[in-house]
């Protein structure tokens, strides 16, 4: 066995090592002093073996990637590769929904006590209820919003109040709406990824980023939602450094980077991925303005509205630490949470990042079986002299980005437990990491066999 193929089953072998380590020093933890506040630690979730009406279509999905993704990933045209990918992404997604049956899985997610849809009657007057949001983030009457919209700046609520206006409130329509914006993640990561590296590199992503064990959260979450707002906002910046028409890329990436810091406060991150695009981009000078226009559409509207962005966020914290985040042990959570990761991105793309390393260590001229020549494209438009020459190296840039936010979240101390659903947005570019591997197939059988076994022993909350 070559070398190569021993080092990512190492990787492998690691990532599982810490989960277990995890779990079992978490039910240590939890069993003692009862600080984690999780039944199956380090994930949010019980035990809870089950079937559903979702278990049938999730198993033949997963065996129609395994089988057939790569090969279709490597020959069919690219706007269609997009739209398989992205129905594909759908389908198992709803599938492992489904699997906790229509009201549990669906329906009922975003219903909880915990969750946007219980406030949805007190946005009657929206600028009014803007004005006064920050009024109610801190536990100190029984008026205070609930966890998640407390957790959150309003237009991640707002979503949900105007798909109540016009006509898809409730339960049900909120679900479909997080599913089917979610999966359009999967688009929007491909495109980065051949904008920045190379259309080989990104059909090698493709049924990796299909078949995420992560879908078991996108379905039925709003971190999917936000984690395709976010997709979206550094894709179109990546279109705007690299293509010809940078202007008005530039504007919508900025406009939608400003959306995803009123979805999530923890999304400002995603600036960080925005600075890899910007350093493997060529259309830089052009960019600055539309994309700074972009940006301060949102912020504005919110401020003028009434909405303290930097109040809200402070009292957040407050919050945060009069609930469970002020009791869960930081020393505990640090190295838990990446434990977590490793079942939200697979065992292949913890194998991949590790290659994606050797890629970037790597001299010029060395041959990596992850490039996108096996794949019947061309390299890319970037291959060059230098290091950023190279498209392995740039994806590798762009997946090191991914992980210093992921790094920066965790050391934050503002994410402890329930990573597997927050970090999301962060979570789908780690999965281009796919792209590295040869023989994708059996890695392909690992990342679905991860996301069935979590479905169907585990019961999945938040």
């Amino acid at each position: 066995m070559r070398s190569s193929h021993l080092r990512d089953l190492a990787a492998a072998l690691a990532a599982v090592l810490l989960f277990v380590a995890a779990v079992l020093v978490g039910r240590h933890i939890e069993d003692t002093d009862g600080t984690l506040f999780v039944n199956w630690p380090p994930l949010l979730a019980s035990w809870g073996p089950h079937l559903g009406p979702g278990t049938p279509a999730a198993v033949v999905v997963a065996v129609a990637v395994v089988v057939y993704g790569p090969g279709l990933a490597a020959r069919l045209p690219w706007r269609a590769l997009l739209a398989v990918a992205c129905a594909a992404t759908m389908a198992w997604t709803w599938s492992l929904a489904l699997v906790d049956g229509w009201h549990r899985g669906v329906a009922e997610r975003l219903t909880t006590r915990y969750e946007y849809l219980q406030v949805i009657d007190r946005f009657q007057d929206i600028p009014a209820t803007l004005r006064h949001f920050t009024e109610y983030i801190v536990i100190q009457g029984p008026d205070h919003w609930p966890a998640h919209v407390a957790g959150h700046p309003p237009a991640a609520t707002l979503t949900f109040v105007l798909l109540d206006r016009i006509g898809l409130g409730g339960g049900a329509w909120a679900g479909v709406w997080c599913i089917t914006v979610g999966a359009t993640a999967v688009v929007a990561v491909l495109v980065t990824v051949r904008a920045l590296a190379a259309e080989g590199l990104a059909r090698r992503a493709a049924p990796f980023l299909v078949l995420a064990p992560g879908a078991v959260w996108m379905g039925t979450s709003a971190d999917g939602y936000f984690a395709a707002v976010a997709a979206w906002a550094v894709a179109l910046f990546a279109l705007a450094v690299t293509g010809r028409r940078p202007r008005m890329a530039a504007f919508g990436a900025g406009l939608l980077f400003g959306l995803t810091c009123y979805l999530s406060y923890g999304l400002t991150l995603v600036g960080v991925i925005g600075l890899a695009v910007l350093v493997l981009g060529r259309n830089r000078r052009t960019v600055w303005l539309p994309l700074t226009a972009g940006v301060i559409v949102v912020p504005l509207a919110f401020t003028l509205a009434g909405f303290d962005y930097w109040e809200a966020y402070h009292l957040l914290v407050e919050r945060y630490n009069q609930g469970a985040g002020g009791v869960r042990p930081y020393w505990y959570w640090v190295w838990a949470n990446p434990a977590c990761t490793v079942l939200v991105v697979g065992l292949a793309t913890v194998a991949g990042l590790v290659r994606a390393g050797g890629a970037l260590l790597r001299p010029r001229g060395d041959g990596d079986p992850g490039g996108g020549h096996e794949a019947g494209k061309p390299v890319g438009r970037h291959e060059g002299p230098g290091l950023l020459g190279r498209p392995e190296s740039r994806l590798a840039v762009l997946l090191l980005a991914a992980l210093v936010a992921v790094l920066a979240a965790d050391l934050s101390g503002m994410s402890k437990a329930e990573t597997e659903r927050i970090w999301l947005p962060f979570a789908v570019w780690l999965l281009a990491a796919g792209a590295f591997l040869p023989r994708p197939r059996g890695w392909l059988a690992a990342q679905a066999a991860v996301a069935l076994l979590v479905n169907h022993l585990l019961v999945t909350g938040w």
